[in-house]
Order: C-alpha cells, then structure tokens, then sequence
C-alpha cells in the first residue's frame, strides 16, 4: 500500500527567512493521482522533493505507507520521480538509461531485460532502444524518462512539470499517455504542474497552493464550481474568471450586484445570505463561459441583461471570446463560434446569475 501522509510540514531556507512550504498536511491514497497546481514559488515542487528525500523537512512528519519517511535516503523511499529535464544520461543508450537503476540494485540480466522491454512496448518506444538522447525528440525523451521510472515498479511516482519543455500539440499527446499509464500501473500518482489545464484533466484531487500554503483541496470540479477564495477561483480556468467590484443594494425588496455602471439581480436563493450585505462592498466572479450575448437569448430578463462595449474579437475556431468594457471594469466573454459582434460598438451581454461567485474583499473567502 502507498498511502502518503504529510503532517505540518514546513520547509525554511536561510535560517528562517524563506518559509518555501509552510505548515501543509495532506493525506494521499493508495492508488491515487493528485496534482499539486499553483504559480512559481508556491511550493508545490519543495513539496514534491521532500516526499521524494531531495529535500530535508524543516517541521512535520512524512509517511509513505506506515513508514516515516523523514530520515529515510531518497534512494530507500520505493519512488521513482521524472523531472522537468528528463535527466538522461547522454553517453547511453535509451536502454541503457532505462536499466541503470535495475543494474545499480544488481538485478539479474534476464529480469533487467524483461522490465525494459514490458515499459518500452507500454510506451512505444522499443524502435529506439539503442538511439542515445541526441537522437531523440522532445516527446521521446520525455517517454524514456518515464520508462526509467516504470521500470522500478515503485510504490509511488512523482512528476515534477514533466511536461513543461513540450510543445502545445506534444503536451496534448503526453498528458494523454500520462492518463493511460495510470491507469494501467494503479499505482500512486503525485504530480506538479503550474498548469490549470493538466490539473484538471489529469487530477482524481487537485491541491491549489500559494505562499507554502494549501488554499484548497478537492476534486476538479469543486476546485472549479466551488472554489474556496478568490485565488483558486482566479488560477483555476481558462480564460480567468471575471472579478468585478461593486456593492449589495436592495431595491423594491429585491437584491441587486451594483457595479457602478449596472446592476444585476441576485437569485432569490441568494436574498437571505445577502441580506446581511446590503450597501457592502464585494466582489463578483463570473466564468467567460456564463456570460452570454443578449442576441441569441429568447427570453434574457432585463434585469440580468448589462450593456458594454466590445473593444475586442478574438476567433478561436470553436469558440470566441470578447472583451467587453463597462465603462468601469473590463471582461471577458466566451461564446459560440458563431458570435461576432462588432468591435468598438455597445452590445448586450446576460450574466447567468445562477452561476456567480462572491468573495469578501477583505479575507478574499468565497461569500457564495
């Protein structure tokens, strides 16, 4: 079993003037994949390198399985990590960089071969067997790194932005063999990327850190229909969710979002919680997608319909996104291929107000 357990761990560098990791506890189960996301100097990869041994703990405690782990050599913690680098050696072959573990552990020649053969035919790599890393692609080296780590047959593998030196159309293909790969080892996944996308479509849990610390910890979906704060509803998708600032006014015994420049109203499930917040500042998140253009909505209600200007047309193939200008704040809407308004010109657009999120200005926390 490879259950990881992270109890308060902290990482300081520079005699307590750097806290890399600060106070994090996480619980990962056997078989699972999770992805630690979040921007550079987060702490997501000093995590990463503490559970694989590269790195002391300052605090806490690490387990793998029921083994503390905390003085434990990395080479005696059963994990097998590929770097961002690759990290193959030039002068072998890929052959020879796939056994050079198994033949420093001095496992038989026969056992050796099967191993590197069973990872090479999984990968589709058994062509280039005897080409050394000079002769090899990106997106091939990358599958070499990860035929050394298969061939260890670890409790566990650590990704750290294993993805990150491939290009757009490589990344694709990669993460989908990423995916296969797990599913055919069931083995326990760990994996850090700053990229919202791989999180996403890789995680079973997605961990959003920032400053050393966890902000939120769920799957995909939540990370992204119930985001914690403003951070994680911020980092999470593509294009960012919209932050607008405003106030709660109530008028004729309704509630309305006042940004400055228009209202809208809240749902009714909202009233009760809002109550509260009458003549408060806050501010208001909705995803590009749940804002739609007024012209192909039959039956758009007035008091959800806001108008702006379309400063500019971005056609993506499937999809477009406008960015739109109150007059206060600016935009962005994600809408049908189909939509091409006119740009420098006023349109109207409906929030759906079922699928906003508020967040208090002051602890940045989600309202609702």
């Amino acid at each position: 079993m490879a259950q990881i357990s992270l109890r308060n761990v902290s990482k300081v560098y520079k005699s307590g003037a750097v806290k890399a990791v600060d106070n994090v506890s996480l619980g990962i189960e056997n078989k699972e994949f999770i992805v630690l996301v979040g921007p550079s100097g987060c702490g997501k990869s000093t995590t990463l390198r503490m559970i694989a041994g590269l790195e002391e703990v300052s605090d806490g405690k690490i387990w793998i399985g029921d083994r503390l782990v905390n003085n434990v050599p990395a080479k005696d913690r059963d994990i097998a990590m590929v770097f961002q680098n690759y990290a193959l050696y030039p002068h072998m072959t890929v052959y020879e960089n796939m056994s050079f573990g198994l033949r420093m552990r001095r496992y038989p020649k026969p056992e050796i071969e099967r191993r590197v053969h069973e990872a090479a035919e999984i990968l589709g790599i058994n062509p280039i067997l005897r080409r050394r890393p000079a002769q090899l692609s990106g997106g091939e080296m990358q599958r070499v790194a990860l035929g050394r780590a298969i061939v260890r047959k670890p409790l566990v593998f650590l990704f750290d932005e294993p993805l990150s030196n491939l290009d757009a159309k490589m990344r694709l293909q990669m993460r989908t063999e990423i995916h296969k790969l797990r599913l055919r080892l069931r083995a326990t996944f760990v994996y850090v990327t700053h990229d919202q996308v791989e999180a996403m479509t890789l995680g079973d849990r997605i961990v959003v850190m920032r400053d050393g610390k966890i902000q939120q910890c769920a799957d995909p979906i939540t990370i992204y229909e119930k985001p914690a704060n403003k951070f994680v509803a911020g980092f999470m998708g593509s294009p960012p969710i919209n932050l607008i600032p405003g106030r709660i006014i109530k008028k004729e015994k309704k509630y309305y979002f006042d940004e400055g420049r228009f209202q809208v109203k809240l749902v009714e499930d909202m009233y009760k919680i809002f109550s509260a917040w009458e003549g408060k500042e806050l501010i208001l998140g909705i995803r590009p997608e749940d804002i739609y253009d007024r012209l192909f909505i039959a039956e758009a209600a007035a008091d959800n319909t806001v108008r702006a200007v379309c400063e500019v047309v971005e056609p993506l193939g499937s999809e477009v996104y406008l960015y739109l200008n109150s007059g206060k704040n600016t935009f962005i809407a994600r809408v049908g291929a189909h939509n091409r308004p006119d740009v420098n010109r006023d349109m109207e657009v409906v929030f759906n107000m079922g699928k906003v999120h508020f967040f208090d200005p002051v602890t940045e926390k989600t309202i609702i």
